[in-house]
């Protein structure tokens, strides 16, 4: 949620700002406004009949000390007590109609984000050469992965439908390679490795910025015995920056670094493409989330920390990838910056995200009122940030592809090799 005072100080920064998302926001910022100023004179109405109300009922104990009547005052009480009460109702109403002009409006990208959308995107760098395969032609993952028996794509959509897929075999101790291999390298760098519920509820959604405009993107689970609703989580990310929901946190706790697997959850709206197929785009798939909470003047630190760490993960891996700074208009609607790492898929000739490192500042932090006590006392909102650590169902796929040989078999990267005992992936017929 966006500073009402910085609205207030300048509402053309905060629509120049959505304007660079390609989102008019002139109306709602107008409106804003105009609430706010209906707030505050109910405010000011309200605290003068409470004031007015308090040195009434001073006069009262006084007046029968007096051996007066005080009918009248209590009479006029009554009235004030009566307007108080009709403020008080009018104010509630008109809090709640400017808290949702203020949800509607998205993150302020930073000043130096491109303006536009994902044609504006610009990459920053590239890592290794694009893999040459001399002498044979290709396959691309999913031919490599039916024929070496890694991905049951056939036996996945008979159980959940388009969109998903059975890990088997040496293609299921990959992927649980890749995410020991994540995990290992995140606590070797200091952060916690935590498991959090699947099932969340709505104010999960609403302190990530997910809620209420993209509630109907989630997967709801309704309780059929209580009217209790939760949505699986879309990442981890939705749990983690909740873990400080409505906490007060020390200046000397910070940063706070985490860790998380979880399976993924996406509704995926919409037909899916044909360079989409395989396990490109799916409705399930695990990924290890980063996350850490810092002060407002660490937060660029520790983006860099996050970028970096991703990095390495696919460098290590031995991936052709590169790292790409988003335009406004392509960074989710909570973050004011985004960096997507995006390896090679040599069959599609496309670069695929496997991880968007993004800042929030303190947007997520001010919808869920979680805040520090700094060192001259004051309370601050704290600065969210979040990376994937990786997310597998792309990397998978740029191993298999950027790793396959001429007779069909896939080199397992070296890093990985302690996890699955295994050097090559092979046809189990041969």
């Amino acid at each position: 949620m966006i500073d009402i005072k910085l609205i207030r100080s300048d509402p053309e920064k905060i629509k120049a700002g959505a304007k660079k998302r390609n989102y008019d926001a002139d109306k709602t910022v107008d409106g804003i406004l105009a609430i706010d100023a209906k707030r505050r004179e109910i405010t000011a109405k309200v605290e003068a009949l409470r004031a007015e109300q308090n040195a009434a009922n001073r006069k009262i104990p006084q007046i029968r000390k007096a051996g007066g009547n005080p009918a009248d005052i209590l009479a006029h009480l009554k009235t004030i007590a009566a307007q108080v009460k009709e403020g008080g109702a009018e104010l509630e109403e008109t809090e709640a109609e400017q808290k949702k002009l203020l949800l509607s409006l998205p993150n302020m990208p930073d000043e130096d984000v491109a303006a536009g959308g994902k044609e504006n995107n610009k990459p920053l760098r590239y890592f290794g050469e694009k893999p040459e395969f001399g002498g044979f032609t290709p396959k691309n993952h999913v031919e490599l992965c039916e024929s070496l028996g890694l991905i049951d794509y056939a036996r996945g959509a008979k159980l959940a439908g388009a969109g998903t897929w059975i890990y088997r075999g040496m293609g299921a101790r990959m992927e649980w390679a890749l995410l020991n291999f994540f995990i290992d390298e995140h606590i070797r760098d200091g952060y916690e490795l935590v498991l959090v519920p699947h099932m969340l509820n709505y104010e999960c959604g609403y302190t990530a910025g997910q809620f209420p405009k993209f509630a109907d993107e989630d997967y709801w689970i309704a309780n059929p015995t209580s009217a209790d609703r939760k949505f699986l989580l879309p990442t981890a990310e939705t749990a983690l920056c909740n873990l400080h929901r409505d906490e007060i946190l020390s200046a000397d706790e910070l940063p706070k670094k985490y860790i998380s697997y979880t399976p993924c959850y996406r509704r995926e709206a919409g037909s899916y493409r044909s360079e989409e197929r395989g396990m490109i785009r799916g409705h399930q798939f695990n990924k290890v989330e980063m996350f850490q909470y810092t002060k407002p003047e660490d937060s660029d630190k520790a983006f860099e920390e996050l970028v970096g760490k991703a990095e390495r993960l696919v460098r290590e891996l031995g991936l052709h990838y590169r790292l790409s700074k988003l335009a406004a208009g392509d960074c989710s609607f909570s973050m004011a910056r985004t960096y997507d790492v995006e390896v090679w898929i040599p069959s599609m000739g496309i670069y695929k995200e496997v991880s968007s490192a993004s800042n929030a500042r303190d947007y997520q932090a001010r919808r869920g009122n979680i805040k520090y006590r700094a060192e001259d006392g004051k309370l601050r909102y704290v600065n969210t940030l979040n990376a994937s650590g990786l997310a597998t169902s792309r990397v998978l796929p740029a191993i298999v592809e950027q790793y396959q040989n001429a007779d069909g078999s896939v080199t397992v990267p070296e890093v990985l090799r302690k996890y699955m005992g295994t050097d090559v992936i092979r046809n189990k017929n041969e």
